[in-house]
């Protein structure tokens, strides 16, 4: 059995890889664009769309962390989609940075460093993409809480962290206002937030009283023998 620093660097060793192998694919794209004059917007607006894509995926396993069913699938376990959890959050940022680099240094994208970072200071599309910026800064809100879990009571932070699906509308919005090739992607746009939506209904119609009362008490903040 590996011991807990051997599964510590083994954590570390995974988000090495995938980071890796992220950059890897960063290359390869770049590569295969370069030669087109609209090469760094290509690689913005596909960064973008990957970075929906695995937020849409870490909103998917975020609420079957929480699912009434979850105990019905031994495997992966807990501890295991946790982890696949983070790991998915760790590349939605790396994806979410490339996208924020790649466009607010574009001088053909009229976004800038400006725009990129605060709410109605783009010269493209200004709404869509203060949709984004807001999105981004939601998203970090959720990212950075997620880290008090089990050092604070989940009364402080759970409603914090669930900013995510504040960030995941809002990212899903500007993507679809913001991109010139919104008719060609409607199907992944509507694919994508109607698997959410899915999801979530099934996670909120399938509560169960100990799901109610469990979620009583990270509200107050008291004991379950405070309520029995």
């Amino acid at each position: 059995m590996v011991g807990m620093p051997g599964r510590a660097v083994l954590r570390i060793g995974m988000h090495v890889a995938g980071t890796a192998f992220t950059g890897w694919l960063v290359g390869v794209g770049v590569r295969s664009i370069a030669p087109d004059k609209n090469a760094q917007w290509i690689l913005g607006r596909a960064s973008g769309l990957s970075c929906l894509l695995l937020l849409t995926i870490l909103s998917v396993s975020g609420l079957m962390l929480s699912h009434p069913w979850r105990a019905r699938r031994l495997r992966p376990n807990q501890t295991t989609r946790i982890r696949m959890h983070i790991s998915l959050a760790v590349f939605s940022l790396a994806l979410f940075v490339v996208h924020i680099v790649v466009l607010a240094t574009d001088p053909w994208a009229k976004v800038g460093w400006w725009g990129a970072l605060l709410p109605m200071a783009s010269s493209f599309r200004p709404v869509p993409v203060t949709l984004g910026v807001i999105a981004g800064y939601s998203g970090l809100v959720s990212g950075l809480t997620a880290a008090l879990a089990g050092r604070w009571a989940a009364r402080l932070w759970a409603p914090l962290h669930r900013t995510a699906a504040l960030a995941l509308a809002l990212a899903w919005l500007h993507g679809l206002f913001a991109g010139s090739d919104t008719r060609a992607l409607l199907p992944f746009y509507l694919a994508s937030g109607g698997l959410v939506l899915v999801v979530a209904m099934s996670r909120y119609v399938a509560r169960t009283t100990k799901d109610r009362v469990r979620e009583l008490i990270e509200s107050t903040g008291a004991d379950e023998e405070d309520l029995a």
